[in-house]
């Protein structure tokens, strides 16, 4: 029995860039509402929200979510929406 042999197929790797919402500091929001909201659009846990509040407060920023662009724009939308300083990057 012979075998035959197929060409290689050329696997095609299809990048997808990956963008980042970045929370800005502010002195208007509190830090309850700001958990309370990262919580709700970006699917935090507590800790999670917490943790990127304090961060965005001590160091003036924070990435607070990850994906691809179409993911994230309608989320940073809602932040924008809830009084929140926010960019995709």
């Amino acid at each position: 029995m012979t075998e035959k042999h197929l060409p290689k197929q050329k696997s095609q790797k299809i990048e997808t860039q990956l963008y980042k919402i970045v929370l800005y500091n502010d002195d208007v929001n509190t830090f309850d509402f700001v958990i309370d909201i990262l919580m709700r659009y970006c699917g935090h846990t507590l800790d999670q929200a917490e943790q990127c509040a304090l961060l965005t407060h001590y160091k003036g920023k924070s990435i607070v979510k990850k994906g691809t662009y179409d993911k994230l724009k309608p989320i940073a939308s809602a932040l924008l929406d809830h009084g929140l300083s926010v960019e995709i990057e």
